[in-house]
């Protein structure tokens, strides 16, 4: 009945802080971070001046913390440090193209989960195997990492990272024609019970169709202010002003369309703990 109790204060509190969020959340400017670093890992502190106002949750929580990102996406980083989350990045690449199935776009959330999932047990494992180029950089003894995965759905077709400039224009011509859709995934692991909790986000992006037409000229004028369209799902940069002037609207959160959802986060932060404490 404690432990119940306790779960359902935990839940209650992760709900409690995605309120208090919602409100305080500043907008940071537009970043790009392409850096990983020198080697496998690298801390990377909150300390944008504008985002020491914001609790970091996962303290609140009584979650471990720093937690540990999985993860070299910008978008992401920027995310976490919105949310005034700190971390540190521990980047290890899976062969993502040899997992999962990515014949119709019906299986998206399926594809997300399953490749987040993976990129989580693999830096859980380098963890526990004790590898020196990780394990000595991370303090204490109890971990939270955090992983995730996007793709970009259009036409019933799933869209991944392009892979060449004339494939980015592509899918941005295609994006006048129908809405594309993200679909996230966010996993959280903690080490060392290894209780996961996992989720899928999606939003719908609703671009004007004149972007079909001023696709090769949008994707040129990117690439030229050093925006790394190459490393995003589907090409998408809804953040950067130069997309922005083509969108009517966005069914979902900008947060999500970038990678990472901010209520999602917080929701399997108070998932997780709920969990730790039964």
């Amino acid at each position: 009945m404690k432990a119940t109790t306790w779960g359902r204060r935990s839940i209650l509190l992760a709900n409690l802080i995605l309120s208090s969020y919602h409100s305080r959340l500043v907008q940071a400017a537009f970043a790009v971070d392409k850096s990983v670093g020198g080697g496998a890992t690298r801390r990377a502190m909150s300390t944008n001046t504008s985002h020491h106002d914001i609790p970091d949750p996962v303290v609140e929580l009584g979650l471990p913390s720093p937690i540990i990102l999985g993860s070299g996406s910008f978008t992401r980083k920027l995310i976490l440090s919105q949310m005034g989350i700190k971390y540190d990045l521990v980047v290890l690449p899976i062969d993502e193209k040899n997992i999962g199935d990515r014949t119709s776009g019906a299986l998206a959330s399926e594809l997300v989960s399953t490749l987040a999932k993976a990129k989580g047990d693999h830096v859980v494992q380098q963890i526990l195997n004790g590898d020196p180029s990780i394990r000595g950089s991370l303090a204490g003894d109890e971990w939270v990492v955090l992983t995730g995965d996007q793709v970009v759905v259009q036409a019933n077709s799933i869209l991944e990272k392009p892979e060449s400039v004339i494939e980015a224009k592509s899918f941005v011509k295609s994006y006048g024609l129908s809405a594309p859709r993200t679909v996230g995934a966010c996993v959280l692991t903690h080490i060392p019970s290894m209780v996961q909790v996992s989720g899928v986000d999606t939003a719908q992006i609703n671009f004007k169709k004149s972007i079909s037409e001023s696709a090769d000229d949008l994707v040129d004028r990117l690439l030229d202010s050093d925006a790394p369209i190459l490393s995003c799902a589907g090409g998408l940069m809804v953040e950067h002003p130069f997309v922005k002037d083509f969108i009517d609207g966005i069914d979902g959160t900008e947060d999500s369309v970038m990678g990472l959802s901010k209520d999602l986060v917080l929701r399997l932060l108070g998932e997780l703990k709920a969990k730790l404490v039964q």
